[in-house]
């Protein structure tokens, strides 16, 4: 009888040995790697610092998490494959980066930092996420506004949003179609930027 027992507890803790060693998965993280900063366009040089705001968003594009979509109306999180920082700080480094890189403005910093701007820029992340339907795609949506302190008022606003094909089955193609998404709404929306100020002219103080 002792030997049986011997034999079963032995057996149960092999059962759970092997049972905790096929749970355990490697956790993968992926980041938004846009490609090299764009030339600067050679176009006019306009007299203004732009701060940008942290970008908003859902507590789900808060978490590092990525997010598909399940439906028309669920959503969910897949746990081993993770963003290497949420998505909402992603995004708002690379529109600092792609207004920066446009070589138009005379500075573009974050708002917490100790430069005063001219104008803000704010936005919200609507989606960053995989949808399934009809086919694998990465969706990505994404509004910003330009306010202006110094009336306290909203003078332009834009929103950008794409499903992307991804080009395989894989939780890595999506990533990949997201980093084409990204790229292109973000200068879409910066191009936005740039034409309002063509547009409306800022005024130069007037020298004492």
């Amino acid at each position: 009888m002792y030997r049986r027992r011997t034999q079963l507890a032995a057996t149960i803790f092999l059962i759970a040995c092997f049972s905790g060693c096929g749970a355990t998965r490697p956790m993968k993280y992926y980041v938004l790697d846009p490609g090299p900063a764009p030339a600067a366009s050679g176009g006019a040089q306009y007299p203004i610092t732009l701060l940008v705001g942290r970008i908003t968003a859902s507590h789900l594009y808060r978490d590092d998490r990525l997010v598909y979509g399940s439906g028309p109306v669920q959503l969910g999180v897949y746990s081993y494959n993770r963003w290497a920082e949420p998505p909402a700080d992603m995004i708002q480094d690379l529109l600092v980066s792609t207004l920066r890189s446009s070589g138009q403005y005379r500075a573009v910093s974050t708002l917490s930092s100790n430069v005063r701007g001219d104008y803000v820029v704010r936005g919200h992340l609507w989606a960053i996420s995989e949808v399934d339907q009809p086919q694998l795609m990465a969706r990505f949506s994404l509004q910003i506004e330009l306010f202006d302190p110094s009336t306290r008022t909203t003078v332009w606003s834009s929103r950008y949003e794409h499903d992307e094909p991804a080009q395989g089955k894989t939780v890595q193609s999506v990533v990949e179609a997201m980093d084409k998404n990204v790229r292109a709404g973000l200068q879409q929306l910066a191009s936005g930027v740039s034409e309002y100020f063509a547009s409306h002219p800022v005024q130069q103080p007037a020298a004492n």
